[in-house]
């Protein structure tokens, strides 16, 4: 622990928190960068990268009003200013953080920063990123074979604000946290970052930084996929096991709420299009190679990176797999648990000879015992389907109180009590309303409309109570 500490207080590395924004209140973007000002190295190793949109009323008075607040805080405070009329881009939080990258990239090398020292750390507004996260990205960093072919990603944490949000709201976000950290635990390395994440500078020159097209809404996963398969299955991502606590949705009102974290999941689920994008690149043109400059660059750091992966196809395998789990299974899972078993019931035996759609003697369920017991395991399967996730849930429910008491100090009184175990009530409901219906409507628009309004969720935030 000592010797982890030392290493830390003596940083050689250059911390560039890149914070995009949108119509998101100042005083939550203040804290989100005062949490970070609070770090022990702050002053001489980190880089702010404020990323604003130029559509925003108002942008340019908020920028300055934190850029005086932090003048003396950070090594550099950058403010970016993300231009809203750049054809082909698609409006969202890639795009601002692709521009927010280059431009700030830029800059730091102009100030003299050496590119192989600096390290981006992708922020959420509402990130609050403990001074433990930036020491165990260091540890991992100094530790791996290949620190420039990895992102490092932290789980996701919801505790700052749960307790204001309706419980169908808190739990669409505590199963999201439990799938992300599930999805971490891959030890071959091919698992995305979700909300805040760390890469190399060196990297995201390699690949070109973000996409900012239709196809790479879901700017997190998409990252982790071009980073893949731009340096042939090289890229992996390695998890921090320190978790990044974020707020829920938060508006006034009940069913404003609900439905402004209705808005948040449509969003989320657009990223459906890293589907298409996923089986293009696996199985169809191959798109490495693109940044010439950067892959110089990185053969130079490493001189292996000029060849792919040895197991590159079975990756590819595994890694089109994962894509479709994480954005099919939202998408069928709801109507094959709760539509389809009831459906063939209804099909197969009618509650009145009237709407009876297959003849009795036509019915192979009830002329074949094979068909009969295929019929039964089936119905079976359905009911034994959502146990995986309870035991998942159980776990999760384990680890956040231990986090909130551990990491966040939090008295007993102030986290998770037996009393929150009637939220699971609510999952139903928030699997539907946050989960089933948004995914299925962002399935469906893809197949006409590749760009979509850019609407980001409301977050009430009170700056003195937190």
């Amino acid at each position: 622990m000592e010797a982890s500490l030392k290493l830390y207080e003596e940083s050689h590395f250059i911390h560039a928190f890149i914070v995009p924004n949108y119509a998101e209140p100042e005083g939550l973007l203040r804290d989100t960068i005062k949490r970070l000002a609070n770090h022990r190295n702050a002053q001489t190793n980190y880089v702010i990268i404020l990323a604003m949109e130029a559509s925003e009323l108002g942008h340019a008075a908020k920028a300055e009003s934190l850029a005086e607040y932090f003048k003396d805080s950070f090594l550099h405070f950058i403010t970016t200013v993300h231009p809203a009329d750049i054809p082909g881009e698609s409006r969202g939080k890639g795009s601002n953080v692709s521009y927010a990258a280059r431009v700030g990239c830029s800059e730091m090398i102009r100030r003299g920063l050496d590119r192989r020292r600096v390290i981006l750390t992708i922020s959420d507004s509402d990130s609050s990123i403990p001074e433990l996260y930036v020491q165990e990205l260091e540890k991992s960093f100094n530790q791996a074979e290949d620190p420039y072919f990895l992102l490092y990603a932290p789980p996701i944490f919801f505790s700052r604000n749960c307790f204001d949000v309706p419980a169908a709201v808190r739990m669409t976000d505590i199963t999201w946290s439990a799938m992300v950290m599930a999805n971490l635990s891959n030890s071959r390395g091919i698992a995305f970052p979700c909300s805040t994440y760390s890469l190399s500078m060196v990297l995201a020159e390699r690949v070109g930084f973000w996409d900012t097209d239709a196809d790479s809404v879901g700017e997190d996963m998409h990252m982790m996929l071009k980073c893949f398969f731009k340096t042939d299955g090289m890229a992996r991502c390695q998890p921090i096991f320190v978790p990044i606590n974020l707020t829920n949705v938060q508006t006034n009102g009940y069913m404003s709420n609900m439905y402004a974290r209705f808005v948040q999941a449509k969003r989320h689920y657009n990223g459906i299009a890293d589907v298409s994008y996923t089986l293009r690149n696996a199985f169809g043109i191959n798109t490495t190679g693109d940044n010439k400059d950067g892959m110089v660059l990185l053969a130079n750091t490493k001189k292996s990176s000029m060849y792919a992966s040895p197991t590159f196809w079975i990756d590819k395998l595994i890694i089109c797999i994962k894509v479709l789990e994480a954005h099919m299974i939202p998408v069928t899972s709801g109507w094959l648990m709760f539509a389809a078993v009831p459906l063939m019931q209804f099909v197969l035996f009618p509650p009145h000879p009237m709407v009876a759609i297959v003849d009795p003697a036509d019915n192979p369920i009830l002329t074949s015992d094979f068909y009969a017991t295929l019929w039964n395991i089936v119905k079976i399967i359905t009911v034994f389907l959502p146990f995986p996730l309870f035991g998942t849930l159980a776990i999760y429910e384990y680890l956040h109180r231990y986090v909130d008491r551990e990491l966040y100090r939090k008295q007993k009184s102030e986290g998770r009590t037996w009393r929150n175990c009637f939220d699971y009530i609510s999952l139903p409901i928030a699997a539907w309303l946050f989960m089933t219906i948004p995914s299925t409507i962002a399935a469906l628009k893809r197949l006409y409309k590749t760009n979509d309004q850019y609407i980001v969720a409301e977050k009430f935030f009170d700056e003195e109570r937190d």
